[in-house]
């Protein structure tokens, strides 16, 4: 599998912020894929991973679908469906891919799924090729 591009800065997967989650996403053709540990520093209630968090990840993942085939874009909406609690500590398998693409709107899907197997969040989400000045940036911004 190859690595997906990323922001050194970016809370998710850039490996210079230090307060980030550090996590690394690899595209293995069809999907964006992630393995990572919910760690208690990003606990909502005592031993629980903050849901926000688990947000997070799930826009990323579905976001590296589409940098994996260079296509830019930003987030217009996501919806979010929380199946299962996630503990501290928990080994988390998150995906992401494509579902539709129409003209500079891309829509994509996204899961998580715990070490049981058991699909603990599931999500979907649009996104807008960006215009202007904003799309220069967020190229800069790539590796």
């Amino acid at each position: 599998m190859k690595e997906i591009v990323r922001y050194p800065g970016c809370f998710v997967c850039g490996e210079k912020n230090e307060i980030g989650l550090g996590a690394r996403f690899y595209w293995d053709g069809c999907k964006a894929v992630c393995d990572i540990v919910a760690d208690e520093k990003y606990c909502g209630y005592r031993h629980l991973f903050h849901g926000g968090i688990v947000a997070t990840i799930l826009d990323e993942v579905m976001i590296k679908a589409l940098l994996a085939e260079d296509q830019f874009a930003v987030t217009a909406e996501m919806t979010i469906r929380y199946r299962k609690p996630v503990h501290t500590g928990d080994h988390l398998r998150c995906e992401g891919w494509l579902t539709e693409k129409r003209g500079t709107v891309y829509r994509t899907a996204g899961t998580v799924v715990n070490q049981e197997g058991e699909r603990v969040a599931e999500a979907t989400g649009k996104y807008v090729r960006p215009k202007g000045d904003l799309s220069g940036h967020l190229l800069e911004s790539l590796e």
